[in-house]
């Protein structure tokens, strides 16, 4: 099997975090070794007794997804189906049940160094000051590169978004898209045109 990284100069998986550079591994960070096991459990702990207490349309499993450089938390289960999956986004539209969620964890967590990005549909990111999409970037500007622009493209590009803060970098040239078909369309018409 090919792998996408092999055919690529730099590839960035996990906003950075995973940097490969002509198909080798560069640099990795993982959020366990950030945080250490026993901030990281009183996290999760405290996430999952919130979580219990919430009354929703539905629940669903897998409500805190553990990533590299990140936890996922999903307060209807990211086992959902879309159909539970559009109720929930509905739903949460009306109670703010994610923007309360998050403002909770703030208060109980101040001193950890967390950012809350809400995105999608049914779940918020948790990840370290710093970690966020941009994270990448310290590795496009180093190292001998030249690059005169870097275009990113993303949908939840307004504040909050979990694609704001690379969109707003002064570094980068951002572009908000609605779709897969839409990313086509303008990279098309910026390249070919």
């Amino acid at each position: 099997m090919v792998r996408l990284w092999s055919n690529m100069n730099m590839f960035f998986s996990e906003n950075g975090l995973v940097y490969h550079r002509n198909g080798e591994l560069v640099a990795t960070k993982s959020i366990q070794e950030h945080m250490g096991n026993e901030k990281l459990q009183s996290f999760i702990n405290f996430a999952l007794k919130y979580m219990s207490e919430l009354t929703l349309p539905c629940k669903r499993g897998t409500f805190i997804e553990f990533r590299k450089g990140m936890l996922n938390v999903c307060p209807v289960g990211r086992s959902c189906s879309q159909e539970e999956r559009d109720e929930f986004g509905e739903y949460d539209k009306v109670h703010h049940i994610r923007e309360k969620f998050v403002a909770e964890l703030r208060k109980q967590f101040p001193e950890m160094g967390l950012v809350y990005s809400i995105g999608g549909q049914i779940s918020f990111d948790v990840f370290p000051e710093g970690w966020d999409k941009r994270y990448c970037l310290q590795h496009l500007f180093t190292e001998g590169n030249s690059f005169t622009e870097v275009h990113f493209f993303g949908d939840k590009t307004f504040p909050g978004g979990n694609d704001h803060e690379i969109f707003t970098d002064p570094r980068v040239i951002g572009h908000t898209v609605t779709s897969p078909e839409d990313t086509r369309k303008q990279l098309t018409d910026m390249l070919f045109s």
